[in-house]
């Protein structure tokens, strides 16, 4: 599964996107320009010291981008009408994000099928979801219907089969 980021503005989405990332077995591909520095004080604060463990690829473009992920690129807008849990995602599956101001470029609009365009369903009125839990909520649906692929056990022994059935107690 990889995430993509079409010129990410606030440092602390993206570093909670790197920690949502090494934490799923998630790669992030960052498209240049970006409104912040990799060396960013916030970013790495919200990325704790995930930062090493998280596969992460920075794009001087998107057509840059394109040439090195040829999976099915996926796009999320509050203004699209396919819910992503109508989805059944693939390992190698491209989720496109645009910025927190501006949304998805007409480019990458484009570069992504009308069908492939989705939403997170939220309540009328509301005019989007902040990009960290946008990305966490629609990681962790496509990584539960890959079965939690690559999870262990954690500091508590939880397993992916623990996770997946919900039996805490045994």
């Amino acid at each position: 599964m990889h995430v993509l980021l079409v010129h990410p503005e606030i440092a602390p989405n993206t570093g909670a996107i790197v920690r949502l990332c090494a934490n799923t077995g998630a790669r992030l591909h960052l498209v240049e320009p970006l409104g912040f520095s990799l060396d960013d004080r916030m970013m790495r604060r919200g990325g704790l010291d995930y930062h090493e463990a998280a596969s992460m690829t920075v794009h001087g473009s998107l057509t840059e981008a394109r040439a090195v992920l040829p999976g099915r690129w996926f796009g999320f807008s509050a203004r699209s009408m396919t819910s992503y849990v109508d989805i059944e995602f693939d390992d190698d599956d491209v989720l496109v994000f645009g910025a927190e101001r501006a949304g998805l470029t007409d480019e990458a609009k484009s570069a992504i099928l009308a069908e492939r365009m989705l939403t997170i369903p939220m309540r009328p009125g509301n005019r989007s979801i902040n990009l960290a839990n946008a990305v966490s909520i629609v990681v962790y649906e496509a990584w539960r219907q890959r079965g939690f692929a690559g999870a262990g056990p954690n500091d508590d022994g939880l397993t992916s089969e623990t996770l997946l059935t919900g039996d805490f107690d045994s």
